[in-house]
């Protein structure tokens, strides 16, 4: 049978206060006292869904090689490119041979799961690298604007049985309409709550579970940790009683610490899971949105080897309150903020030269002079060895994964970013290699002379009238980092 040889995930740095919310809003929206409690991840102006899903993806093949995956598929309803393979940008980042097959799977918040029962299909012909990540956008003053959590999570499913093996799965697949969003629209139009617990989760859901029970013949008795994707208190505690699985086996939702992620919540909370599982658990998923999914699971003993570091718990860690609500809104997108003169500068993309260089600026490879050893980047046809400028001896040389100090840095107040100052400087890469670059998530007591720094996939900037994305890498303080 399928299984998953290894997990991941990434939630950002940047976690709202709810009551900085209900505190901005309450002149107007008093009802969203009773969600003011926690907080939720935001992602920062600099990352989206596919920044995300690679950082999810490097998590989970931290102890793999990039070698293994034959096919990337990426779930979300928040994708940043309607017309342009988001998976695609994501296997470029990771710097996959282009022979790795690439998949966009999104229409509904159960498209993590169903991409995820395809992924195991699809195991059988090579690893598969599932990915679900979302940033999802929700109107200001909105019970969504604080239920809602950005971030991602990815598993490595291979034929093999791997750390957990795939037992069963049952599907249920109805166009029931708990909330739909229009093509073109920034913002989900939701219906009543109480006719969606009762309806949609108490039945449609409640159908997929019982199915893949009876399906596999395990009794509800035996689940280990169930593992319902289903937004609102009490709803999985709900199910779980409907079904006959122990109270106990209810696994937290995080909805506390991170909010609800869309499609990228059954993954995530299954990868949180699985940081902690024992050989021979028996685990149920299940995601919902127009019907349901239910997958069953049981860890194996190769389980017990699983990496200390990592995972759901290490992101989480790696936190940053955030208590600004205007700020917040601007990183969304809600606010038009005067930017000045100093953000007008041409962005335009020049298409021709990101395929030429896509290596180099889509996943930091750089170059190594076969005779000398010296690192550069970016690479060239002439080595940069001040006593051997040899021509033609260069081979590619991944920088991303490599640990960095910085050499030199600046604060910059005037030079525009949307959060300013501006850090960048120059960095030196363990094993050589030097670069100029900027620097994110940054806090002004870790940015000094010989800090630990990592490289993380971020958004650089957006053309304004093409709409398009650019993407580069960015230096990050590694302290604290997952």
């Amino acid at each position: 049978m399928p299984g998953i040889k290894s997990f991941g995930a990434y939630v950002p740095r940047l976690r709202l206060q709810r009551d900085a919310v209900y505190q901005a809003n309450r002149w107007f929206a008093p009802g969203l006292k009773g969600l003011a409690k926690g907080e939720r991840a935001i992602a920062n102006w600099d990352e989206d869904s596919v920044t995300m899903a690679v950082e999810a993806a490097r998590d989970c093949l931290r102890d793999h090689s990039s070698a293994e995956v034959a096919t990337v598929l990426l779930a979300s309803t928040s994708l940043p490119f309607a017309d342009r393979q988001n998976a695609g940008i994501v296997k470029e980042a990771l710097n996959l041979s282009d022979a790795v097959g690439t998949l966009d799977c999104g229409g509904s918040q159960k498209a993590g799961t169903t991409m995820l029962i395809q992924a195991f299909h699809a195991a059988a012909a090579g690893p598969v690298l599932a990915l679900a990540s979302e940033r999802r956008r929700a109107r200001p003053a909105s019970e969504d604007e604080l239920v809602n959590g950005d971030a991602a999570a990815g598993l490595l499913l291979t034929a093999e049985d791997g750390i957990a093996r795939l037992i069963g799965t049952h599907s249920v697949s109805v166009d029931f309409i708990d909330h739909f969003r229009p093509s073109g629209a920034e913002f989900d139009y939701g219906w009543e709550s109480r006719w969606i617990r009762e309806e949609g989760h108490g039945k449609l859901a409640h159908e997929a579970v019982a199915g893949v029970l009876e399906a596999t013949e395990v009794a509800a008795g035996d689940i280990s940790r169930f593992i319902a994707a289903i937004p609102g208190k009490g709803a999985a505690a709900s199910l779980a009683k409907k079904a006959g699985i122990r109270a106990e086996a209810v696994v937290d939702d995080l909805s506390g610490v991170l909010g609800h992620a869309g499609t990228a919540q059954p993954l995530l909370l299954l990868a949180h899971a699985l940081e902690s599982a024992g050989p021979g658990e028996k685990l149920l998923v299940v995601g919902f949105g127009q019907g349901a999914d239910a997958i069953l699971l049981e860890t194996t003993p190769a389980i017990a080897d699983r990496r200390p570091s990592g995972g759901v718990s290490a992101s989480l860690a790696r936190s940053c309150p955030e208590s600004n609500y205007m700020k917040y809104l601007a990183f969304a997108g809600h606010l038009q903020l005067e930017l000045g003169k100093r953000a007008e500068f041409e962005q335009k993309p020049v298409l021709t030269a990101l395929y030429r260089n896509r290596k180099a600026v889509m996943a930091l490879v750089g170059g190594r002079c076969t005779r000398t050893g010296t690192v550069q980047f970016p690479r060239s046809e002439i080595s940069v060895n001040q006593n051997d400028a040899a021509v033609g001896t260069q081979e590619d040389y991944p920088l991303a994964d490599r640990p960095a100090k910085i050499l030199t840095f600046t604060a910059d107040n005037l030079t525009y970013t949307p959060d300013p100052p501006g850090y960048y400087g120059m960095i030196e890469f363990e094993g050589g290699g030097r670069m100029m670059a900027e620097f994110t998530d940054a806090d002004p007591e870790a940015i000094e002379v010989g800090a630990p720094m990592r490289m993380m996939f971020r958004v650089k900037d957006r053309d304004q009238r093409s709409g398009f994305i650019k993407y580069f890498w960015k230096a990050v303080p590694a302290a604290g980092s997952n």
